[in-house]
């Protein structure tokens, strides 16, 4: 059975004090349409502008060393790890987070808990397009000489975590378990931030944990704990480490199909290494494989493309799964016309042009959708989200991955993007419908 995205069924609000900043902010819980995915929305700034949930907007500098930061343009959004763990433990795909400040509000216990029961208030509710994993394909590691974090193929997700300090309360903890919405609630969600004692004065000279509390944190000074309550499980510190994890895995934008080992990891080793598997899954080893391979060679594309010289922008394809993904190919070399005058001395592939080849490689995955592709001409209707983050150069390859986020009638929308020796050159969204000729 197809498992389907999730959102939540009505708007939800909290109000609280950051962390770290101590100032009061709001956070609004939205409804998103299915592939939206999360999207925080700077309310307090001009414009309100977004800022994806996506490794791109990760930052791992000196700053986020306690918290993970995300960032698009000048909006940053502070201290997002406890939420995008309850959305990713309740397994939530799409939704808007408004909030009216740089840091998000920490509920009372430093938990997921208080976000888990704002989130199941609001209610779940399905959309009508199929979950999209991160799925964890082949070994990846990660390994800074404070952590070490390893990712392997696995039905599910299954979490192991080793924490390591000198401190006799907390010293050597260890858990593995599998994450589903009911665990993650029960087990994952209700331990609390910590902190040792004597580093609570270095931690506020650089300025952090300004609203930090006894009622947000666990302290743990010498060999006894501050709070009253005292713990909620023996080894809540490695489970509170597993739900930091699990909001820090959730910056890849999709929930994670793979067992991920860490020892020791913090939020920067974390990012660092979401960063790392996003590359290793976009970059040249995702297509490895697929190089040698010619599902359609240029005689097979000029039969079902119209575009000819000097418009035809894609030599082959190497890859193609019906209604699902196509991968094509565009080998960029000095002799194209547009070189001439784009620009002289300087010749740069012009962008417009990466996004038409994109668009003629998405409309061979287009075309194999109806029964009569001879009769039937791909019309380009819009650009989404596009980005360029290097040139296309003579004497690249444009290796062009799109897949077919959703197709209605006549009408799909594509994620596309191009990378060149592994590294990613441009990204959009794509629509286009299908016209007869």
């Amino acid at each position: 059975m197809t498992e389907l995205q999730r959102t939540i069924a009505a708007e939800a609000t909290f109000t609280g004090v950051g962390l770290h900043t101590g100032r009061q902010t709001r956070l609004t819980f939205r409804p998103a349409p299915a592939d939206h995915g999360i999207v925080f929305v700077r309310t307090d700034l001009e414009g309100s502008p977004e800022i994806r949930v996506c490794p791109e907007n990760a930052r791992t500098d000196i700053d986020a060393l306690r918290r993970t930061v995300l960032r698009c343009g000048n909006a940053e959004v502070h201290t997002v790890e406890h939420v995008l763990s309850a959305l990713s433990g309740l397994g939530i795909d799409s939704l808007r987070i408004e909030v009216d400040g740089e840091e998000l509000p920490e509920p009372e216990a430093g938990s997921a808990r208080p976000w888990v029961d704002v989130l199941r208030a609001a209610g779940m509710e399905e959309l009508d397009a199929p979950k999209r994993y991160f799925v964890i394909e082949k070994p990846i590691a990660l390994d800074d000489g404070a952590a070490r974090i390893v990712a392997l193929p696995y039905d599910g997700l299954r979490i192991s975590f080793t924490i390591v300090y000198d401190n006799p309360v907390v010293g050597t903890q260890h858990i593995e378990l599998d994450i589903d919405p009911d665990r993650f609630a029960e087990e994952i969600a209700p331990a609390r931030t910590f902190a040792l004692y004597e580093d609570i004065e270095k931690l506020q000279k650089a300025g952090l944990i300004q609203g930090g509390t006894l009622s947000n944190a666990v302290v743990v000074k010498g060999d006894e704990i501050l709070n009253e309550e005292g713990l909620r499980f023996p080894d809540e510190f490695v489970r509170h480490k597993v739900l930091d994890l699990l909001g820090d895995l959730a910056v890849l934008g999709r929930p994670v199909r793979g067992h991920i080992t860490s020892v020791r990891s913090g939020h920067r080793s974390n990012v660092a290494f979401v960063q790392k598997a996003y590359e290793t899954a976009n970059g040249a080893s995702r297509f490895d494989s697929m190089l040698g391979q010619t599902h359609f060679d240029i005689n097979a594309i000029t039969r079902i493309m119209p575009h000819r010289y000097p418009f035809l922008l894609v030599d082959r394809i190497i890859h193609l799964v019906e209604r699902e993904r196509v991968v094509g190919i565009k080998n960029v070399t000095i002799n194209e016309p547009f070189f001439e005058g784009h620009f002289p001395g300087h010749p740069i592939m012009p962008a417009v042009l990466i996004l038409e080849a994109m668009a003629q490689v998405g409309g061979v995955l287009l075309l194999n959708t109806v029964d009569d592709p001879d009769s039937k001409l791909v019309y380009f209707m819009g650009i989404d989200k596009a980005k360029f983050r290097r040139p296309v150069l003579p004497g690249d390859q444009l290796l062009m991955d799109l897949e077919l986020v959703r197709l209605k009638r006549r009408i799909c929308t594509m994620n596309a993007k191009g990378y060149v020796r592994g590294q990613l050159v441009a990204e959009a969204e794509l629509s286009s419908t299908i016209v007869d000729r």
